[in-house]
């Protein structure tokens, strides 16, 4: 489900392009991080639309897929990038991963957006040369595209039982907040660059 809200106060529109983490898997989709991230922009008159294309279960594959029809339709200024959770559970191999990384990257510069690139760690029991390969998949993108990153969405809240849900994953609606702020201050240099 798309989530879509407009102010004529500014002109940005930002692109969320996730998995179950950002389509608050779990809860009421206003209870969400990127809902949270909407009511902030609107309330500093950052940004004129988010739309939150993420969907449960997206794969880095799916994401791919899906990339240049949500760009061409809402020709976005920023683009948030959160994917490749379900290609580390599926043990896709790192390379398609990092590929389809890659590409969306490169889809969304060349549309004119800036993008923010969101990074995730998987659980450890896929053994220490996966999930380290995984996880360095990230930085190393960032520094080749001189991207932001937010090292990992979850730093705050994954090894706090009280603030994920049963299933060990998804993160709590208390949590939401926290994601928010993991993210915001990787974001907002991007809403209001600095001044000459």
């Amino acid at each position: 489900m798309l989530v879509v809200w407009a102010s004529p106060l500014q002109a940005k529109t930002l692109l969320v392009l996730g998995d179950s983490l950002s389509a608050a898997y779990g809860l009421p989709a206003d209870q969400g991080w990127v809902s949270l991230l909407e009511q902030e922009l609107k309330q500093r008159r950052l940004a004129e639309r988010v739309i939150n294309a993420s969907i449960s279960g997206e794969t880095s594959s799916g994401g791919l897929q899906r990339l240049p029809r949500l760009l061409s339709d809402y020709r976005p200024d920023l683009v948030l990038l959160e994917l490749g959770a379900n290609d580390g559970l599926r043990g896709t191999p790192l390379q398609v991963m990092e590929q389809n990384l890659r590409r969306m990257v490169e889809l969304s510069r060349n549309s004119g957006a800036e993008v923010l690139l969101i990074g995730i760690r998987i659980p450890p029991n896929y053994g220490p040369q996966y999930t380290q390969r995984f996880y360095s998949i990230y930085p190393g993108l960032a520094q080749e595209y001189q991207l932001p990153l937010v090292p990992f969405l979850l730093e705050r809240v994954a090894l706090k039982p009280q603030l994920m849900q049963a299933d060990g994953l998804h993160p709590t609606a208390a949590a939401q907040p926290i994601l928010l702020q993991t993210v915001w201050p990787h974001l907002y240099p991007m809403l209001v660059p600095e001044e000459s």
